[in-house]
C-alpha cells in the first residue's frame, strides 16, 4: 500500500534531519512512518510498551551522539508529562510527532478531553508546540521542528491534526 504523500514526506523530513532511531507506541496513524522505519537498515525502530519510554530513549540517543524522534497519538501525551522534565531540565533536544484524537469526526468521546488537552498541556511542560493541518505543510512543519529541537537543544512537539491524519472508522 502506497502512504498518502504528506505521510512520505514525514519519513523523508526524519531522515533529513538525521534521525537514526525512532520510538513509538503502534498507531495507525504513524503506520506508514512505522512501516518505513522498519524497512530502513539505517533507521532503528523501537516499540515501545509506554509513550514515556520514547523521552529515554531519545535521550539516550542524544547522550551517544545520534537523533530519536518518538511517534505518539494524544491519548499518550498525558502518560508523558513527569518524563517531559527531562529533556526540559537537560536542555536536550527532544522531537516528537503526535497523531490528534478527539478532533475532527471523532467517534469515541474518550478521546476527546486529552484531544483537547495536549498543546496546551505539552506547553505547560515547556514544549514547542507546532501543528501541520493540511498535507501540503507537513514537510516543511516537520523539517522546521527538527531543526529546533536538535540545532537549539529543545523539545518540540509537531501535531498532525485529525482531519488531516483522517478520522477513524471501526466497523461492527
Amino acid at each position: 500500500m502506497t502512504p498518502p504523500s504528506w505521510q512520505a514526506a514525514v519519513y523523508a523530513a526524519l531522515k533529513a534531519a538525521r534521525v537514526t532511531q525512532i520510538g513509538y507506541v503502534p498507531d495507525a496513524g504513524h503506520a506508514h512512518v512505522i512501516a518505513a522505519a522498519h524497512a530502513d537498515p539505517d533507521m532503528h525502530a523501537v516499540v515501545l510498551t509506554t509513550e514515556e519510554e520514547g523521552i529515554a530513549l531519545a535521550a539516550g540517543a542524544w547522550l551517544g551522539g545520534e537523533r530519536a524522534a518518538l511517534l505518539m497519538q494524544s491519548s499518550g501525551v498525558g502518560n508523558c508529562i513527569n518524563m517531559l522534565s527531562l529533556p526540559v531540565n537537560c536542555r536536550m533536544p527532544f522531537l516528537t510527532l503526535v497523531t490528534m484524537r478527539g478532533e475532527w469526526g471523532e467517534f469515541n468521546p474518550w478521546q476527546v478531553p486529552m484531544g483537547t488537552a495536549t498543546p496546551g498541556v505539552l506547553t505547560a511542560a515547556g514544549v514547542h508546540v507546532r501543528r501541520a493541518d493540511r498535507p501540503e505543510e507537513v514537510a516543511e512543519t516537520v523539517s522546521a521542528a527538527a531543526a529546533l529541537a536538535f540545532d537549539s537543544a529543545v523539545p518540540v512537539a509537531v501535531l498532525f491534526s485529525q482531519r488531516l491524519i483522517g478520522t477513524k472508522v471501526f466497523v461492527k
